[in-house]
């Protein structure tokens, strides 16, 4: 929010890639001002690799001349097949859509979103916040300058773990140990405990298992 108003008080637009914030931290995008907003569905969301991606879009800017890519699929649902020969886009979000989304696609996040709104956001996130707080007071109890934990305190379940000398042989054990993680290089194992399908066993489980390889 404070981001936004700054740079707004200088006539820009402001947008967020929200890839890594959608379906793991609350979101208040039309309260905060925010110009717009795109994200993916297949990390937190949990709709699979490939799924659809999602905007947001403030209604300020719904009967403006910013430049875009037309698609038939944002025009008005009204006259979409008349085919005028002007552009009379969807006054919301839906007129940046280009195209008919892929059914099977929408499937998998539909029913993903029925268990967000089922549990609501603010169950999830205190969840999330015990989790990884828990996670991070383990790792801080081994007593190894193998690994560094160097995630800011501002955070979703995910915390990225430096592994000292970028050494990936510590990633490929914990792997075959039966630990999902993410390694990224140079040096860091990404590990996010996600509160829909994550308990605090398995929290515990992947402290013993870095505690144990270390």
């Amino acid at each position: 929010e404070t981001i936004t108003k700054l740079a707004q008080t200088k006539g820009i637009n402001v947008g967020f890639d929200l890839a890594h914030a959608a379906g793991n931290i609350k979101l208040k995008l039309h309260k905060w001002g925010v110009d717009f907003a795109v994200w993916c569905s297949y990390k937190y969301l949990n709709s699979g690799p490939g799924s659809v991606a999602a905007a947001f879009v403030h209604e300020r800017h719904h009967n403006s001349d910013l430049i875009r890519f037309a698609g038939w699929w944002g025009h008005n649902k009204e006259d979409r097949f008349k085919m005028p020969d002007n552009f009379n886009p969807i006054q919301s979000a839906e007129g940046w859509q280009l195209s008919n989304p892929p059914i099977l696609s929408l499937a998998a996040i539909r029913a993903s979103l029925s268990i967000f709104d089922e549990v609501g956001m603010d169950k999830l996130v205190s969840k999330s916040k015990e989790l990884t707080n828990y996670l991070l007071y383990l790792l801080n109890t081994i007593d190894t300058d193998r690994i560094e934990i160097i995630t800011p305190e501002e955070r979703g379940c995910q915390l990225s773990i430096r592994v000292k000398n970028g050494n990936k042989k510590l990633f490929d054990i914990i792997t075959e140990k039966g630990v999902i993680a993410d390694w990224r290089e140079p040096d860091v194992i990404r590990i996010a405990p996600v509160p829909l399908y994550n308990s605090f066993e398995d929290v515990f489980k992947f402290y013993s298992i870095i505690k144990e390889v270390i």
